[in-house]
């Protein structure tokens, strides 16, 4: 394995943007948990590859050829990292992203009104959404901190009817928090039930649960931002059922176990063999660096970012305890400031990019914030999305140092007790804030 120093540069790092008080900054990114950069060796994979790159079903070219070896090659790739052998019986599906893998597999499980899947109200609504639309959910409710435990996941495997499926989330995109998943997988399959695990967040930070059913996650979250994502699970499984939609063109038969190139019926169409190649290096780029590296500069800035926004006077930090050991990911509010304007005012003032809103975790997040189950302003009048509850979330990577969460937190204090230096303007319709120019007018 290759010695390598945390934290590890991505492309585009250093870039310099303008501010409002006409200054050019380094761009700053801690919205990783929404998409990350490339790793170099990624990029450079591609640019490599892509003199080769042609069509990858069924051309006699050597190009073609060349393209669907390296397809294959990714696809196995993929397998070894959910920790899959090529004995194991399961498939790697490339998908666009792990949305759609998710809808892939609630189709090719045959699900109907009848059936149950157990989820958690803690979860992307990616891992909700699909299973509410193909079957009937029953929630793992979670406490104030947005935690829960493998008996509460057991209980809610035990009632009746019983469950089809649990699909649960790797790790919180919202808090980082861990949720104990050898546990809630045992106790599933103590009870003959399969488990999916939305692995999306997990991915680029921790070893894949070897013992999960099924498994997805995307190459743009584990810095191959060039749009493929992968669903893992037995092949008897992901070869029956019905297609999703939007893979419903033609494809090849089921069961076609031709060596070169051999497609899924989901993927239909031309398939993102750039994307594979770029998700094959990712993973062994990651590999490189190794878990134990990883896992500790993750400990260490998840450490920084939670206990600092928690000392920060006005800031109140969601989710678990700041000594609870999570992912590099935080949600905060800042007292008499909307999530948009703080995030307009890191952009604008300090350079600093986040994610604020809801999330993509609306009925989690109101929990966090203490609006109840229903949640107040859950649903945002139409026209209205500044009516809407959010929070700021700042989330890390493999690039980001602790002079990085220093100067997050600094902007935080300093906005938290300061007026804006500028005036901002909010678009009622988006909920978005905007720093003011010269006549008024928004940027």
């Amino acid at each position: 394995m290759t010695t390598v120093t945390m934290p590890v540069a991505l492309v585009g790092d250093g870039l310099r943007v303008p501010c409002v008080d006409g200054r050019e900054r380094p761009y700053l990114s801690f919205d990783a948990a929404t998409s990350t950069s490339a790793l170099p060796g990624v990029l450079d994979a591609v640019e490599a590859f892509v003199p080769w790159y042609s069509g990858a079903c069924h051309g006699a070219g050597y190009k073609s050829q060349a393209s669907a070896l390296a397809y294959d090659g990714a696809r196995l790739a993929a397998l070894a990292f959910a920790e899959r052998g090529a004995g194991s019986g399961d498939e790697a599906v490339f998908c666009r992203n792990t949305t759609e893998a998710i809808y892939q597999l609630a189709c090719r499980l045959g699900l109907s009104r009848d059936d149950v899947v157990v989820t958690t109200v803690a979860e992307h609504h990616a891992n909700r959404l699909p299973w509410a639309w193909a079957a009937t959910c029953r929630y793992v409710e979670c406490g104030k901190d947005g935690t829960f435990t493998a008996e509460d996941v057991a209980a809610a495997l035990g009632r009746r009817p019983r469950p089809r499926l649990l699909a649960i989330t790797g790790a919180s995109h919202v808090t980082g928090w861990l949720p104990p998943l050898d546990d809630i997988i045992a106790a599933a399959h103590h009870r003959g039930i399969p488990v999916f695990v939305d692995a999306a967040q997990l991915a680029p930070h921790r070893p894949l649960p070897a013992e999960a059913d099924f498994l997805a996650w995307s190459g743009h979250k584990m810095y191959a931002p060039f749009g493929t994502g992968v669903l893992v699970g037995p092949r008897r499984v992901l070869a029956a059922g019905d297609w999703f939609p939007a893979a419903a063109v033609s494809g090849p038969v089921p069961g076609d176990t031709r060596p070169t190139a051999r497609r899924e019926p989901a993927e239909a169409g031309s398939p993102n063999v750039i994307g594979a190649v770029a998700l094959r290096a990712a993973i062994g780029a990651l590999e490189d660096i190794g878990w134990p590296a990883i896992t500790s500069h993750d400990r260490r800035i998840a450490a920084a970012l939670r206990r600092g926004l928690a000392g920060i006077p006005g800031v109140r930090l969601l989710g678990p305890d700041p000594g609870t050991k999570t992912l590099p990911v935080a949600a905060f509010t800042v007292d008499g400031v909307p999530d948009a304007l703080v995030a307009a005012r890191l952009a604008a003032e300090d350079a600093i990019g986040v994610r604020h809103g809801h999330l993509q975790a609306r009925p989690f997040l109101t929990r966090l914030l203490g609006l109840g189950p229903e949640g107040a302003g859950e649903r945002a009048p139409r026209g209205r999305m500044s009516a809407m509850p959010g929070a700021i979330r700042v989330s890390a990577g493999i690039n980001t140092s602790g002079e990085d969460v220093v100067r997050l937190l600094g902007a935080v204090a300093r906005l938290a007790t300061g007026d804006p230096p500028v005036r901002y303007r909010r678009d009622p319709s988006t909920g978005d804030f905007y720093p003011a120019v010269a006549g008024g007018r928004a940027r």
